[in-house]
Formats: structure tokens, sequence, C-alpha cells
């Protein structure tokens, strides 16, 4: 018997209604359901249990063909945990060398804090000074309320101190994205010896040291961190809790709209595709969709809840299913004659970005801090 790869409580809350099932892209494109939440929930207490061997196939496939999207738990009853559960099922697959190669090369390069700074100096990330630390931000700084999560450090005004995370792959793929999100709040600090959050390890396999990444970067950004990656955020609030942790279109929110965004002498129109994890993992949709509004005339997507493909390393250890996720997002954007696609995190702009070059599409994709800061610069002299 294995017994120990689950955590017991989260398995039994499965109550295989199959609620899930609609919800799933691996169910929709197969209709097999072992590619369901509930047929994999099955196969974890096969595996929990010792019916399934530990070295079974269907285990191997089935972990790894899984999005890891988390669509299946806003419309879970029972509230289900799956992507918690999806973590550890990986950890035991992937452990040692049953890690795909690319997984574990790329968790190896995220952890250098050493290399990521030096990426995000080379390509130009953003830069600025780092904001005092709760131990040294005098009497406006509130005390702890637990270990996982301590209480804001907070300005002189009052308001939580606010530090820019720069993410790990990010900085050297998309470096203008947190140039962007200073622009639009320049009191944003930017630590530049801040590491890798560990979103990157608990999806792949590793998810101790996702969790000390996590708690690392904590004490690197003191108060509250502002980030610009939807599955970072997800991550960051899971281990530190969700009062530490926000994601930009939540930063933002509230604040005076920016100027009109126009193409071709007329509103721009736009769309957004969501960041699973942020959606289904920390419940926020409405917050960039109200920020694009504001600037632009926004088109809703029919499937922008729903997963692009990317799913962090997904799109590069399965480009084929990835690819056939994808197509049919591509001609729900097209078809919605818009000018622009807005993502809110670094894996779905560069799956969008990708996906639209192959096709030769005239739609441009953005992140939405690069969106928001086009929309808020001056205009050109006429």
């Amino acid at each position: 018997m294995t017994g120990d790869v689950f955590d017991p409580g989260q398995l039994s809350r499965c109550i295989s209604c199959g609620f899930c099932l609609p919800a799933c892209p691996t169910y929709a494109m197969t209709g097999d359901e072992a590619s369901s939440p509930r047929g994999r929930i099955t196969l974890m207490r096969a595996l929990q249990d010792g019916t399934l061997p530990p070295d079974d196939p269907t285990l191997a496939e089935q972990s790894s063909f899984c999005l890891g999207c988390r669509a299946c738990e806003p419309v879970c009853p029972a509230g289900v945990q799956y992507g918690s559960l999806l973590e550890q099922w990986r950890v035991h697959q992937w452990r040692g060398r049953r890690r795909p190669p690319l997984a574990r090369a790329l968790t190896l390069v995220a952890g250098q804090r050493w290399l990521l700074r030096l990426l995000g100096l080379v390509r130009g990330a953003a830069r600025g000074p780092a904001a005092p630390s709760p131990t040294t931000a005098g009497p406006a700084a509130a005390p702890p309320t637990t270990a996982a999560e301590p209480a804001a450090a907070e300005s002189g005004a009052g308001e939580p101190a606010g530090q820019l995370m720069l993410g790990c792959f990010e900085r050297a793929l998309y470096p203008a994205v947190s140039r962007a999100a200073r622009a639009l709040d320049p009191a944003l600090a930017v630590p530049s010896a801040q590491g890798c959050c560990g979103a990157l390890h608990a999806h792949n396999g590793d998810l101790a040291g996702g969790e000390r990444l996590a708690r690392r970067l904590g004490e690197e950004l003191p108060g509250t961190i502002v980030t610009t990656s939807g599955g970072c955020a997800a991550h960051l609030a899971s281990v530190l809790g969700p009062r530490r942790v926000r994601e930009l279109s939540t930063w933002l929110a509230g604040r005076p709209p920016g100027t009109e965004l126009r193409v071709a002498g007329r509103r721009a129109r736009v769309t957004l595709q969501d960041s699973c994890h942020l959606r289904n993992g920390l419940g926020v949709f409405a917050e960039p969709r109200a920020l694009l509004r504001q600037v632009a005339d926004y088109v809703e997507l029919p499937s922008a809840a729903t997963c692009c493909g990317a799913a962090g390393t997904y799109s590069l250890l399965r480009p084929n299913d990835s690819r056939r996720i994808l197509d049919a997002k591509l001609d729900e954007i097209e078809a919605a004659g818009v000018d622009l696609v807005v993502a809110v995190n670094p894996g779905c702009l560069r799956q969008l970005r990708t996906g639209l070059r192959r096709r030769r599409s005239a739609v441009r994709a953005v992140h939405l801090a690069e969106l928001l800061a086009e929309a808020t610069a001056p205009a050109p002299p006429a």
C-alpha cells in the first residue's frame, strides 16, 4: 500500500457528483472519464490504497495530461481542493529522475537568485528603491498577526507599502511588464535581489521547494507583494496568506481611469484571457475587466474563463495538447473582431503571442500592465 501520497482529508471530500466534468478542458477534448477531475481523483484513490501500482502508466499519463487549471474547483459543491491534490500527485509521480528533464531544468534556473537578478538587469526589468522592512518601518507598521500571514508594512499615509514582484522568467522574457506596472504606480518599491516565488516548483513536482521559495520571497518583500502574474499570486497567497498578496488589477482597482485607448482613430476593442489560477484560485476576474472598460470597448470571449493551454510548463511539456486547446481560443479571438487580447499572466501572454504570430493575425496580445500604461501615457504632439 502507498498510503501517504495524498492528504486523506482532501482526497475524501470528492463525492463523485460529476459537476466538474463540463468544466474540464481535457475531458472536453477526449470525452474520457479518466481525463476528468472525477476520474483522476479515482486514480488518486487507487494509488493511495494500493489498488494501482505506483508505476502504472495511466497514473503517469493523467498526472501529466492535466492542465492544473483548477476550473473544477469553483463548480465543486464539496469544495475539493483539486489543485493541491494535483501538486501532491506530481510530487509522487515526478520524484527523482522521473521529473521531466525540461521541468527539472526550468526549476533549477528559477532557483538561482543571482542569475535572475542578472537577467533582470540585462533585459531592463523595472528598477527602484526597496521599501523599509516591517522591523524598520516605524510606528506605522502593524505587528504580525500570524507566522504565515504577517500584517502588511504601511507607508506614512497609512496605506500598505506595495513591493513589486519581478517574477523569475517574466523579468527576462517580458521586462516591459514590470516597467509598465511601475509607471502605473511609481510608489511601488522594486527590490532587485528578489528571487523566484516557487510557483514553478510547486506545480512541477517540488512542492516543498515551492513553499520554501515563497516564504523566502515573503521575507525579501515585506509588506504587500504586488505581482503581474496570476499564477504567482495564487501560489504566494496559498503559502503566505491572501492578505500579503495583490495581483496588479486588484492593486489598481478604484484608481482614476486613464485616457481612452484608440486604434485607427476609434476607441480600441479589447478582450481578456483570464489567468486560470487567478480566477479559480483567488476568485479575481472582475477587476481586470473593470479597468479595461475604463479605457476601451470591452468584448467578452465565450471561453475567457477557460484555459488557453499555457498552464505553466504545460505548453512546453505537452505542446501538441496545448496547441489543440489554444487553436479553439484563437478562433474565438479572431471572430470577436478585437484589436487586442489582454493577459494577466506571463505564460498566457507567451501562449497567445506565439499562436497569433503563427496565424499572422492582426490581433495584438499585451499584458494588462502594458495596455494600461499605454492608455495613461501622454499623447504624442499633433
